[in-house]
């Protein structure tokens, strides 16, 4: 064994929390490549290991770990088997989950690195309990990713973590610059205030040593009046300031809250697919402590700490020794917060994973309340809450357990301090060394102390806090937006022909899937001419429709608009362009008329009812009472699924698109409306170019082109006539449909 692997075997083994419920995996192989030295970042590696709605295989990781330069193999192993593989090993855990075992010791036992927990000691049954998912011959066995660096590793430049930290604090100043004026007259009134507080101590050791002494009651009364205006004058600048505080943090965190959505807002699509609700919930919440810290603890601790150098200076010049027992409890008092500081964070993470989860469950749990009711699984569905309430009342526990043991100490310690600090100062007071008001004088600098010194702990905390929750929102700031800044298509490239082309196109959701959900699909949607799509279902009709969609990036051949690639459009541009009916679709909680006109624009009437009765939904909508204005969606008017899907129609039309996108767009309607809809719409296609979803294919039978999928594959292709004379996949879906026999 080298040096550097025994210096790696006693260096403590570096842990990287998963900053949300789907990065497990993707925070193990950074754990591992830390370990070989190779300083790379959570979202350097979530590059190369994609997370899908599941999370992250163990074929995608060791796929991307092969990337990286690793050696892996992929392996089930007993537990005899297992220590003697090299580690550290990424281990699937309790089925659900990923965790580093980076260490088997000589008493046997595991020592873990979760990415949810931390680092983690386990005996050999605990362990075996959580991660074998098998019995072969007379042994359990478990899953492992064993990896070793090859040499390649490390090769690729790095940025460190520490410059994603400045950079996490620096994107802050923008905000604080801005306000600047403020800050600067806050920073006036503290130090006001603190000037203003310093006459205390002096005023209360002359009402002693020379008011009560002389018994000079004009004198104590004189006092008095000047503490009491300098207690006014105090309240009055904490006053002004704690106005201009509440109006700074208003605006900061509309600011942060708003550059958040914006931010979501150009993120591609895929990036929604792999994130938990409770997850973006949570980064929600995370604004509130930022921006309690920017205007709260800031400032406090401006204030906290020239209250604490003016008053140490006060309590040096009436006593050097009293002032060095305080810096001694002070210190002690320092050192056992800190002993804290990292079982606080691994619970802080933890609790913000049990949130998310918490706030899914009860998410999903109200707004299926209908559905659980109707389907009679009101107990299993609600002991899955109480689970998750469980688990974070557990994890709520222990921080308060933590909580508890660090504020008992810190309370044993400060007033062990101050006993002692009273004892010597008593000693003085009987050697004539200091006069009683000097003794009072400094217990007062001493309880003017000893707050500092909490809230500059606290203030390290909330420091700790922050930089949890700066991490989180700049993981999603960090982000690649939908579009770069470079030069993108906002014309087509050919405006007389404005065909969509799919030349050899492969696609898969999950990029180390063993199968494409799209393989090899190679068609054209002509320009002004109706194209059907059509298959069993999970055959890929939606995901050609998304692809076209500009939703994800293709992995293998490339789709062209009008001539030129669909990458080198812009976005926002081309989806202008487009009326869309999704299978998914969304009703917004708002008025039929912006629900219809939902663009940013303002509502063209006349276009609005041509839309309605395109889509067969006008006449309903003058039967209410508000007309247009009626409100529908989950806090309105409630909507039959027909209704809804009519109403997403018309959406499509009101926008006059050039291109018209229908996943299944009238499956939901019954037959009457159907043929209605079917027509208008036939005439509201002309001089457009269409593409069609159907499952009831007798809505696409007058479609110019049918494109038949099968398992992800074009099977065939042509129109309705053809189709059918060839009696092929076509003709064996249609047939029931359209009784046509054998």
């Amino acid at each position: 064994m080298d040096f550097q692997s025994i210096g790696r075997r006693f260096r403590r083994f570096p842990w990287i929390k998963q900053r949300d419920s789907m990065q497990c995996g993707v925070a193990c192989l950074t754990m591992v490549c830390r370990h070989y030295g190779w300083a790379c970042t959570l979202s350097q590696i979530e590059e190369l290991c994609h997370a899908t709605t599941e999370g992250v295989s163990l074929r995608g990781m060791s796929q991307a770990a092969s990337e990286l330069g690793f050696e892996t193999a992929s392996v089930r192993l007993s537990p005899g088997e297992l220590s003697q593989s090299p580690l550290p090993a990424i281990l699937h855990w309790n089925q659900n989950h990923f965790v580093v075992l980076y260490r088997i010791d000589r008493r046997g036992r595991y020592h873990i690195a979760d990415p949810g927990k931390g680092l983690l000691t386990y005996s050999r049954d605990e362990f075996m309990r959580r991660w074998a998912s098998t019995r072969s011959g007379d042994e359990d066995r478990g899953i492992a990713l064993l990896l070793q660096p090859g040499p390649r590793f490390g090769q690729s430049d790095a940025e460190s973590e520490q410059a994603g930290e400045r950079r996490s604090f620096r994107f802050l100043v923008g905000y604080i610059k801005q306000y600047r004026g403020y800050f600067a007259q806050i920073f006036l009134g503290l130090l006001l205030g603190c000037v203003l507080q310093l006459a205390m101590p002096f005023l209360t050791q002359a009402i002693v040593d020379r008011g009560i002494h002389d018994a000079d009651i004009g004198l104590i009364w004189l006092i008095l009046l000047g503490e009491l205006m300098i207690v006014t004058g105090r309240t009055a600048t904490d006053f002004i300031r704690r106005w201009l505080l509440l109006h700074i943090s208003m605006r900061i965190n509309i600011s942060l809250v708003s550059d958040f959505f914006i931010k979501l807002l150009k993120l591609p699509m895929s990036f929604f697919d792999t994130k938990l609700m409770g997850d973006l919930l949570q980064r929600m919440s995370d604004h509130s402590r930022v921006q309690s810290f920017l205007t709260g603890q800031t400032l406090g601790v401006m204030f906290t700490m020239l209250s604490f150098i003016v008053f140490g200076v006060v309590l040096f010049v009436y006593s050097q020794l009293i002032f060095m027992v305080f810096v001694i409890g002070s210190l002690c008092y320092a050192l056992w917060i800190s002993a804290f500081l990292r079982r606080r964070k691994v619970i802080d993470y933890e609790l913000f994973e049990c949130q998310a989860v918490n706030q899914n469950r009860t998410y999903q749990f109200i707004t299926t309340m209908q559905e659980i009711k109707l389907q009679d699984c009101e107990r299993r569905r609600r002991w899955e809450w109480e689970d998750a309430q469980a688990d974070l009342f557990e994890v709520q526990m222990r921080s308060l357990s933590l909580q508890q043991t660090q504020e008992a100490g810190s309370i044993f310690i400060n007033e062990v301090k101050n006993i002692v600090i009273t004892v010597f100062a008593a000693t003085a007071v009987i050697n004539g060394d200091m006069t009683l008001g000097a003794m009072l004088a400094v217990q007062y600098v001493i309880g003017q102390l000893n707050s500092p010194v909490a809230q500059i702990m606290s203030f390290i905390y909330s420091l700790q806090d922050v930089k949890i929750s700066l991490e989180r929102i700049n993981e999603i700031h960090g982000r690649r937006n939908e579009e770069d800044d470079g030069e993108l298509l906002t014309r087509y490239a050919d405006d007389m022909n404005r065909s969509i082309t799919l030349n050899g196109i492969d696609f898969r959701y999950d990029l180390h899937a063993l199968k494409n959900t799209l393989d090899n699909i190679t068609f054209t949607v002509p320009q002004g001419q109706v194209t059907a799509i059509v298959g069993a279902s999970g055959s890929g009709k939606t995901t050609l429709i998304k692809l076209m969609l500009g939703y994800y990036p293709v992995n293998c051949g490339s789709i062209d608009i009008a001539g030129a690639d669909i990458n080198r459009y812009s976005m926002t541009w081309w989806r202008r362009r487009c009326g869309v009916v999704m299978q998914e679709g969304v009703i917004f909680s708002e008025s039929i008329a912006r629900n219809i006109a939902v663009s940013d624009g303002d509502i063209d009437e006349a276009r609005l009812e041509e839309a309605a009765r395109t889509a067969c939904i006008h006449d309903y909508i003058m039967s209410l009472p508000l007309r247009y204005n009626t409100k529908i969606g989950r806090d309105g008017v409630g909507l039959s699924q027909g209704q809804k899907q009519r109403i997403l129609i018309a959406r499509a039309v009101y926008r006059n698109p050039d291109y018209i996108f229908l996943d299944e767009a009238t499956n939901s309607l019954d037959a009457r409306n159907e043929r209605e809809i079917v027509s208008n719409l036939s005439r509201f296609y002309r001089g457009r170019t269409v593409v069609v979803v159907a499952h009831r294919l007798s809505t696409v039978r007058d479609a110019d082109n049918i494109i038949v999928l099968d398992a992800g594959r074009i099977v065939e292709s042509g129109n309705h006539d053809s189709l059918i004379a060839a009696r092929g996949h076509y003709y064996n879906l249609v047939k029931n449909q359209l009784e046509l026999g054998n």
